[in-house]
Formats: structure tokens, sequence, C-alpha cells
């Protein structure tokens, strides 16, 4: 049975993600088979596995740091939110229905558990090393006794804890030393260090402030990982949406209140002089060089929501003006002539006018599309996940915006105004540049050449990231804690 290690957190936000991540690419680079996992994770921004199962965005980006394919083990329970307590609820890969916290946390949660249970035991027998994602903090008193992604994890993995802390939004010291406070003796046997995380500033000056943890604790401080700048790769949560940044080109991406996949911009922050900022009012917006409407986990709800807000308006006038505009997923949906759910998929609006800018109506059905596609767009060849629950067909003078495999179109495009429902389209080096050329030549500056970076900026992300930890982690401290568990799951 393999060994397993997990990172709890004294918060939400606290970069336990990103330190999965670091710790998958550097378990890696040492010759490891190292698989990612988090029992339960809550967030908008997903992705799909080879075989077409769903997953968080944050466990696909931690395969790739592992150097392997996703699966719908390494995140069995993935919840959506859909507003208020409700949530879509995926199950290894698969939605099974929408459930309210209460329904989800007592009726189900024994079911949850057994999955849980099963994807981490088949994790454990095909790789050396799961590194294990807690969430939100192992010390919420009033949602303990229904955690299952925090101790109750650690405990069937038999997995030390390495305890994280954000040093960036002070009282950290109450915070690693209330967390541990409130865990039961059992759970508070698990934690073996703690990590200081996104601290700025001369490190000497912590070092008193580590003593005392040390002492005060009597665990060690395995390290103090300072903030990494422009890291460029994708957070699980909204939480995480870069601030503004000004260039030559300026972007705007409309902010939804269900934006999800958000991730699919990253790319373009890692081009030069792209500017990316997100908006939610009209007078935001400006005249930008390019308006994405992102993907959504409600359609509907969002549209209606452009429409209350003005951005509806705002972004038609800068469309017939001449501005690009771009759709991905559910904002491939909103910029057609309707969306309709009257079946009650989504909400109980039934028909809810589009923004008529691209020759598309969008029905939604029961039954989710969740798949990896690749062909070409833009006269480049791309490639891309979809999930999505409605099914888009063409009007009257429709043109597809991409041809895929089997000789399926994809999306809509009209001169500079498209939409599609591939996440990750940006993520293609080839297309990516020759989107942004068309805004360069706009502007008047010069063409990117198009064969992009000899590199993948995620790849290039995660290798200086795993370099930036690795300098301020105590590696050897952290081997002698692997060591010294005995790798047995308790089921």
């Amino acid at each position: 049975m393999a060994r397993a290690l997990m990172l709890q957190g004294t918060a939400s936000h606290v970069g336990k993600s990103i330190l999965t991540a670091a710790l998958c690419r550097i378990f890696h680079q040492q010759g490891l088979r190292v698989a990612p996992f988090k029992a339960q994770n809550m967030a908008l921004n997903a992705a799909v596995t080879p075989d077409g199962r769903e997953i968080g965005r944050a466990q696909a980006l931690q395969a790739l740091a592992a150097g392997v394919e996703s699966s719908a083990d390494m995140n069995p329970i993935l919840l959506k939110p859909k507003g208020g307590t409700l949530s879509q609820v995926v199950v290894l890969g698969r939605p099974v229905g929408d459930m309210p916290w209460g329904e989800y946390s007592g009726r189900f949660r024994a079911e949850a558990l057994d999955v849980v249970r099963g994807a981490l035991t088949r994790l454990l027998e095909r790789y050396e090393l799961v590194v294990i994602e807690g969430a939100g903090s192992p010390a919420e008193v009033n949602l303990k006794s229904h955690d299952l992604a925090n101790m109750a994890t650690a405990r069937l993995a038999g997995a030390p804890v390495l305890l994280v802390a954000d040093i960036e939004r002070g009282g950290v010291f109450a915070s690693v030393t209330g967390t541990l406070d409130l865990l039961e003796p059992e759970e508070r046997a698990r934690v073996k260090g703690v990590l200081i995380n996104k601290f700025r500033g001369d490190a000497a000056l912590f070092e008193a402030g580590a003593r005392w943890l040390e002492e005060r604790t009597g665990l060690p401080v395995l390290g103090v990982i300072p903030f990494l700048p422009d890291l460029g790769l994708d957070e699980e949560d909204s939480l995480g949406l870069p601030p503004a940044r000004r260039a030559a080109l300026d972007i705007a991406v409309i902010r939804m209140p269900h934006i999800s996949n958000f991730t699919d911009f990253d790319p373009l922050t890692s081009e030069p002089e792209v500017g990316l900022r997100y908006v939610d009012r009209p007078e935001a917006l400006d005249y930008p060089d390019a308006v994405i409407l992102p993907g959504t986990k409600n359609t509907v709800e969002d549209l209606r929501w452009l429409y209350a807000r003005g951005l509806a308006g705002a972004v038609d006038w800068l469309a017939r003006a001449g501005v690009p505009v771009v759709g991905i997923c559910g904002g491939y949906q909103m910029l057609g002539h309707e969306v309709r759910d009257e079946s009650g998929v989504e909400s109980a609006a039934g028909v809810t006018p589009g923004l008529a800018l691209l020759p598309v109506v969008t029905s939604f059905e029961p039954e989710k599309e969740t798949t990896r596609s690749s062909g070409t767009a833009l006269g480049t060849p791309v490639e891309g996940y979809e999930i999505h629950m409605g099914k888009s067909s063409y009007l009257h003078g429709a043109e597809p915006f991409a041809t895929l495999g089997g000789g399926r179109w994809d999306g809509a495009i009209q001169g500079e105004l498209w939409g599609t429902y591939l996440h990750g389209i940006f993520d293609n080096g080839a297309f990516r540049r020759r989107w942004l050329n068309r805004l360069r030549e706009r502007r008047g500056l010069p063409p990117l050449p198009e064969d992009g970076p000899a590199i993948e900026p995620r790849e290039a992300a995660l290798n200086r990231l795993a370099d930036h930890v690795r300098r301020h982690l105590a590696m050897d401290r952290l081997q002698e804690i692997l060591e010294a568990t005995p790798g047995e799951a308790h089921p």
C-alpha cells in the first residue's frame, strides 16, 4: 500500500491547492509515481478526465504536476454550488442530482464516505505516494461531524498531516494554535508539521515567530514559503480571481455571479502586452479590445443578471461597434437568440432571450455533456473539454466556429464575434497567438510568432513553483515524516 501525505489548512484559500501541486511536481521529479487526491471539493472550476468524467480543476492541475492522467478517483465528490444551500452533486465524475446541504450532509453522507474510501483505496494501490488536499479547515466545530475531506480522509489514508497557514492575511499565530487546540487528541497527533505560506519581506524577520510556534505547539515549522507573484496556475474558486492588469491589449471578462472555469483565461496573462480584468458593472467595462463572457454554473440566472445589471446592453453596444466578443460555454449560450429550459433542468424561467449576437438557440437537457474534444478553429489545431447541460442548434446563416473529430461542429462565428463549448481553448498556443494577433492588428501592434513559447505556460509555472517550494521547504525533515509513517490505511 502506498504512503500518503495530507495538507490541511487553517482556513480556505491559504494555498493548499497550489502547495499540493508543488509537492506532486517535486515528488514526480524525484521519480516517484505520485497522485493527488481531494475527497470532496466545492468549486465551479472543473475539468474533464480522459474518460469523460468531471473533477475539480485543481485536481486536474495537480495530476498534471504529478505527470499522470487525471481520473475521477482523484476527486470522487465534487459539489457545484447553484445558489443558497443547493449544489449539484457529482460522484465519480457523474452528476447524481441537486441537493441542499442538509440532505447531502445527512442522508447522503454514508454513501459519500463509501465512495471516498473506494477511490482512495484504488489510488493507494496504484501509486507510490498520494498527496492529499484538505478542504477549508479541519477545526470547523459546527461541521466536523459531517466533514469528509479533512481528518476523516487522513484516517482512511493513514496519512500524516501538514498544517498550512496564510501569513499574508495576518493572525497566523492565532490561526495555527487555535486550529490545533480545536482538534481532538487523535486528530492533533496526526499533525506532524506546520507550513507558513505567502510570506512577504525578509524571512529572517520571522525566525523568532517560527521558534515561538515550535515551542508553543511542539511541531516543526517545515517551511516559510515566500509569496510567488504572477504564478499563472489555476485557482480553485473565485476567491482566486486575479487582480486587474492593464497593458497594450485590454481584455475584459464579465464576472458573473456563478462564474465557472475562469482558469480558461490564465494562459492569456502569460502573453506579452495582454491585460486581463474582471468586470461586473457597465461603467467598468469601458472600451476594451475584446470582451469575454465566461462559463457559468447557471446560464439562465446569470443571463437575467446581465440584463438587470445593464451589462447585456453594454456588451451588445460594444459588439455592434465592432469590438470582438467571445463566449465560452455558458457565455456562448448567452450570445444566442434564446436559452430554453422548458423542462426546468436549470431553472423555472422557461424561455429566456439571449443577446442575439450569434444565430443559435440553446435548449437544456437533463444529460450533462462531459468530454474531451479536438479539431480545428481559426485554421489552427485545438483541443479542450466540454462540460454543459444545454445543446445549441444553428439558425439560418450560422457558421460553425470549430470542426471537431468525427466532423462534428462546435460553436458559431460571425467576424470577430464567436462562441464555443470548448473549455481550455486558450491553452492551445497557436490558436491563442492567432486570436491575439487579430486583436493586435486592430491596435496597430506587430504580430507575435504563432509557434508560441517552447514550453506551455502551465508546465513552466509548475516547474517554477516546484523549484520555489523546494528551496524553502525542509525536504529532509519531510522525508523523515513520510518514512516514519507505516503507510497503512484504516478503512
